[in-house]
């Protein structure tokens, strides 16, 4: 006589086989079915990638003093506001780059750029944009000073901005967020500036003046 336990583990590994023994004809089927199903034969998409374009970044140069626009191809956003963030960040970048004619230290230099509108456009013109410039605490802390070498980085700021942007009309600098005096000590940042062609060789500004 069996006993009874061995009966109730004997039904129970005969029900698990079998339901192993389905699950496995189960997946075989529809192993069977995608095998035989016609193949795809519509195109993958290509990967999209954002075109280049051709930019001018307003180069300056301490040996001269000189500002020289030079043309570059990139990748830039098309919302206004974040690519003349990214424009102005590749410019400065290009500053912290060894042999650099004007040297600056590397590191984040622009917070962010806000265009609104110009609250004081020029008689008889259409009203355009002001570009609010938010420079990095740490970019204007390690600035180098000196009337020449402030000038050159503003001018070249300027020039590029407006090359890139020419609805900008006016530029306003502030650093964190906030109101700032100079930007090493002379240039004024407290100053609206006029968005203009900064090329060829600017005069050197007198200390707090534009």
């Amino acid at each position: 006589m069996i006993p009874r336990y061995q009966r109730i583990l004997f039904w129970s590994l005969a029900a698990a086989c079998l339901l192993m023994v389905a699950f496995l004809l189960r997946g075989y089927g529809v192993a069977r079915k995608r095998l035989g199903a016609p193949a795809n034969d519509a195109p993958i998409a290509a990967p999209t990638t954002a075109s280049t374009e051709d930019i001018t970044l307003y180069l300056a140069n301490d040996a001269d003093a000189s500002i020289t626009p030079a043309t570059e191809s990139l990748s830039l956003p098309q919302d206004p506001a974040i690519r003349a963030r990214t424009l102005l960040d590749h410019l400065l970048a290009a500053y912290a780059r060894p042999n650099s004619a004007h040297p600056l230290q590397a590191g984040p230099a622009v917070d962010d750029v806000f265009l609104l509108p110009d609250p004081n456009p020029a008689p008889g013109e259409q009203p355009g944009q002001l570009a609010v410039i938010n420079l990095s605490g740490g970019f204007v802390n390690n600035h180098p000073s000196g009337v020449q070498v402030e000038a050159l980085t503003i001018q070249s700021i300027i020039g590029t901005l407006h090359a890139a942007l020419p609805q900008v009309t006016t530029i306003r600098f502030l650093v964190g967020g906030q109101p700032h005096d100079t930007l090493a000590g002379h240039a004024d940042l407290l100053h609206n500036y006029p968005a203009t062609d900064t090329a060829a060789k600017p005069t050197p500004p007198t200390e707090n003046q534009p």
